[in-house]
């Protein structure tokens, strides 16, 4: 594995932050992504260079930059997804049918 070069991050985990990132690291339950961001960060704290995090996860070393960056910054809340990412919805419930369109009616 490439040793990579020394990290101008350090991560120095609390104890209760690294019961709570082995929990989302190991939960079924939550989004793969939140869970990747979990061992990036706890990997880092075990020494692992960036590079090296990357090639173990399989992802970019900027990614992983910019997710350590932000978990420094806001520790555990830092690495969920911000508002307002992803597709935005294309139906919505509670609007009118555009014009000329079919809708549909409960009839009875």
């Amino acid at each position: 594995m490439a040793q990579g070069r020394k990290s101008p991050y350090v991560v120095s985990l609390t104890h209760e932050e690294m019961e709570r990132l082995e929990y989302l690291f190991r939960s079924t339950t939550i989004q793969a992504g939140l869970a990747r961001r979990a061992r990036m960060v706890l990997l880092m704290d075990e020494g692992l260079s960036l590079t090296e995090i990357a090639e173990r996860i399989g992802i970019g070393r900027g990614i992983v930059r910019k997710w350590i960056k932000r978990f420094i910054k806001k520790r555990v809340q830092g690495l969920g997804d911000k508002p307002g990412r992803g597709r935005k919805p294309v139906f919505s419930p509670g609007s009118s049918p555009a014009s000329g369109s079919i809708s549909l009616r409960a009839t009875g």
